[in-house]
């Protein structure tokens, strides 16, 4: 009976129904607010704040992006190689460097 409930399908179950179950004891619970005129707006130190009109630009935090997740698959790929820095792994990592370099050279 104990396998049956540690099973990952079951516990998954269980679990769902211990949150929900939790969830609507909190919402029961839970004081009652009142509605305000500025309850939604954003706090900006007790000044009013103009919606913000700046249109942000991601082009250079995609840049940094594929760097982190390059720079991670290298580390992973490295990390668990059984032999240690083998040739594959050189070629991989010479070919990892080339592509950060024109990634940053764009």
């Amino acid at each position: 009976m104990y396998d049956i409930v540690i099973s990952p399908p079951i516990a998954f179950v269980i679990l769902l129904a211990v949150c929900a179950g939790l969830i609507g004891l909190s919402k029961v619970l839970a004081a009652r607010g009142s509605d305000a005129e500025r309850k939604l707006n954003a706090y900006a130190c007790g000044e009013d704040m103009a919606e913000n009109q700046a249109q942000p630009d991601y082009a250079q935090f995609f840049k940094f992006a594929f760097f982190f997740t390059i720079m991670h698959v290298v580390a992973l790929m490295v990390a668990t190689t059984p032999n240690g820095i083998t040739p594959v792994t050189g070629v991989y990592m010479g070919i990892t460097a080339l592509s950060l370099f024109m990634l940053f050279r764009r």
